[in-house]
């Protein structure tokens, strides 16, 4: 693609942040490249994804600098304008950004000269029972310290609004949508609809639904299967049920996730990919489905999603499997797959080089789990 504006979305807590941001700014100069900062919280103000955008010019490529949660910033305002995001990553834990921070020129050369593949993630939309709001008192007290909240979603003017299907919101979330409980001694009672079908009626601490790039994140933690970023799916994770059957459910792309608060339910927040967006009285609903696009992520390379699981989660081989005996190869395979397997998503073995450098210690580089 041809870049020729440039949105930066930076980590104002990182000095590494500021110092990539800086290689940014001097290569779009030499490249004759407009490039604007955008910063939610710059002002003070609550701005939406399409205002923030818009202020910057309506970039054709947003630049995360920082960790996973600098990337969730920069894909919600991608996914606004149907933006090329690129993730660098100055972040410890996460699964999203890739680039390292010493070959920013070299991506964004690759991204400017049309060298890099274009990954395409699912994202999450919503309808509900009513726009999505925070009441005014609770506002200051939901802030935690961080910068001010987003504001109230709006509707899509391009989509039917009907009283039995809801208002169709403008919100797309990359993680996961998430309804908790905002009182800790009461637990919200939701009923749980997959594909129009009530499935359960839950009395929990938290429900959550999470596209499989959100299988690393919340879900995770909460005891959801990991899935690959490949997959079309939905998750459906209940935290900590008062009830025998506290599993997981994956749901198929076109089969949406309705969530009611039940009559005798505290209140519940929802919440968008970390967010705080509204606050659900009893009666109230949302309905989570695969929103039609999906967010265009730059890689430089096919993503190891499954060699990088095994480094951020640190996990290690069970002692009996590895005792009398050599332990598996980081790569089984030294050679192309044979025809039959041609159409499988099997990595090709690094070089000699590559493999040592796989084989060690990673120094971690930042950033939340997502």
């Amino acid at each position: 693609m041809t870049v020729t504006r440039v949105g930066m979305v930076v980590h104002g807590g990182r000095p590494e942040a500021a110092e990539a941001a800086r290689t940014v700014r001097d290569w779009c100069a030499g490249h004759g490249v407009a490039c604007t900062d955008i910063d939610v919280w710059a002002d003070g103000g609550r701005h939406s994804a399409r205002e923030e955008v818009a202020a910057a010019g309506d970039p054709d490529l947003v630049v995360t600098l920082g960790g996973d949660g600098t990337f969730l910033r920069g894909a919600r305002l991608a996914a606004a304008v149907d933006a090329l995001v690129l993730g660098v990553d100055l972040g410890r834990v996460g699964f999203l950004t890739e680039v390292p921070m010493a070959t920013v020129r070299a991506a964004l050369d690759a991204v400017h000269g049309d060298r890099v593949e274009v990954e395409q993630r699912m994202l999450l939309t919503m309808r509900a029972s009513r726009r999505l709001e925070v009441p005014s008192d609770m506002e200051a007290l939901m802030r935690y310290g961080r910068g001010p909240l987003l504001p109230p979603t709006s509707v899509r003017p391009d989509c039917e609004t009907s009283g039995e299907w809801g208002v169709p919101l403008d919100v797309a979330a990359l993680n996961d949508v998430v309804l908790e409980k905002l009182a800790r001694d009461r637990q919200v009672s939701v009923g749980v609809y997959l594909a129009g079908r009530l499935l359960a009626s839950y009395s929990a601490d938290a429900l959550l639904v999470a596209t499989p790039t959100g299988s690393t994140a919340y879900s995770f933690a909460a005891g959801g299967p990991v899935v690959s970023p490949r997959a079309e799916m939905l998750v459906f994770t209940p935290v900590a049920p008062h009830m025998t059957f506290d599993r997981s459910v994956v749901a198929a792309p076109d089969e949406p996730v309705g969530l009611r608060v039940l009559e005798r339910s505290g209140r519940a927040a929802v919440s968008i990919d970390g967010q705080l967006r509204g606050v659900l009285d009893p009666g109230d609903w949302i309905g989570v489905y695969a929103a039609p696009r999906r967010l265009r992520v730059a890689r430089l390379g096919p993503m190891d999603f499954y060699g990088r699981l095994r480094e951020r989660m640190n996990l290690t081989d069970a002692p009996a499997a590895v005792a009398d005996g050599m332990p598996a190869p980081l790569w089984p395979h030294t050679s192309p797959p044979p025809g039959d397997l041609a159409h499988l998503a099997m990595p090709h073995a690094p070089s000699p080089a590559g493999r040592e450098r796989a084989s060690r210690p990673s120094e971690g580089d930042g950033g939340s789990a997502g």
